[in-house]
């Protein structure tokens, strides 16, 4: 199973979607913007194994906040959400103000609807992340994806009930091994965040996410 995926996003899009659905139980196809998600799942389209969201990337979120409306529209007929969430790095801190509205919306959104599985994005960003999901209890379960934040915060996403999705790209280093052995374990799932998750140089694929069962 793979639970974070930017399966549109590799060149061979169409050629890696037909391989996931015949070698994968589960895909989920996360986007990273309200038009992207429209124009995927149009191609590549939502079967009973691939599972293709609405999201709002924090990453883009100063060019993408006109579609913040669409989204929320979108979010009415979704079962899950993302990518979603919140980034404090130095590169996209600037735009964090607007990211934290954006955030809020979708999961206030998210609330309203009777909950939703979200996965959330939240480097240097946990703390202002978890926040935000206690201020609306009922809006659902979180899947914090790649996780990188530190131990105490872990935990405290932990006692909120968060489950936590990690690929063999956070494995590969000391911090990403050290918080992945304090997760609960009943409440971690595999992922890839192909393509831009690389593993010796290379885009991670959807199968091959579940590498990480075996270290986990």
């Amino acid at each position: 199973m793979d639970f974070h995926c930017h399966l549109d996003l590799y060149p061979d899009a169409r050629n890696v979607y037909a391989e996931a659905q015949k070698k994968m139980d589960f895909v989920w196809l996360v986007t990273t913007s309200p038009r992207a998600f429209a124009a995927t799942s149009k191609v590549l389209r939502q079967t009973e194994s691939i599972v293709v969201s609405p999201g709002l990337h924090p990453e883009v979120a100063a060019q993408k906040a006109p579609e913040l409306e669409l989204l929320l529209h979108q979010m009415a007929d979704a079962v899950a959400i993302g990518e979603v969430g919140l980034d404090g790095s130095a590169r996209y801190r600037q735009h964090f103000d607007l990211q934290t509205q954006i955030f809020s919306a979708v999961i206030k959104r998210s609330q309203s609807l009777g909950g939703r599985v979200l996965s959330i994005h939240s480097r240097a960003a946990a703390n202002e992340v978890l926040d935000i999901l206690e201020q609306f209890p009922g809006f659902g379960t979180a899947v914090l994806h790649w996780f990188t934040d530190s131990a105490p915060l872990l935990r405290r996403a932990s006692s909120m009930g968060c489950w936590f999705s990690v690929g063999p790209a956070m494995l590969t280093s000391a911090n990403g091994r050290k918080l992945a052995a304090i997760m609960p374990m009943s409440r971690v799932v595999s992922e890839s965040d192909g393509p831009f998750a690389k593993a010796s140089g290379n885009p991670i694929m959807p199968w091959e996410a579940s590498n990480v069962e075996e270290q986990l």
